[in-house]
């Protein structure tokens, strides 16, 4: 009988194990869980103004480009940040 079967079942069993088998266990589990973890990125955030210099528009224009989705603008408490991605997308064209 397999675990899965017997959690299926609802069987009341005990287990016993070595604390050797537990530390593998442990292993095996962090090891898959950073096999599969989504790499961190860290990405840069510009204030408006710095934003508006690196695009040579004034601010009053990422506010209009905000509101037609053009440029998004990203909130941090009450600041106004925008991504460096974003930036860098429109700067190519």
């Amino acid at each position: 009988m397999s675990i899965n079967e017997i959690l299926r079942t609802g069987a009341n069993v005990s287990f016993t194990i070595t604390a050797l088998d537990l530390k593998e266990w442990m292993l095996e589990l962090i090891e898959e869980q950073n096999k599969s973890s989504i790499p961190a990125t860290t990405e840069k955030y510009f204030t408006a103004q710095e934003t508006a210099d690196k695009l040579g528009v004034d601010v009053s224009t990422l506010w209009r480009w905000d509101k037609t989705g053009y440029l998004k603008k990203i909130k941090v408490g009450n600041k106004i940040r925008y991504r460096e991605s974003d930036v860098i997308k429109l700067m190519e064209g």
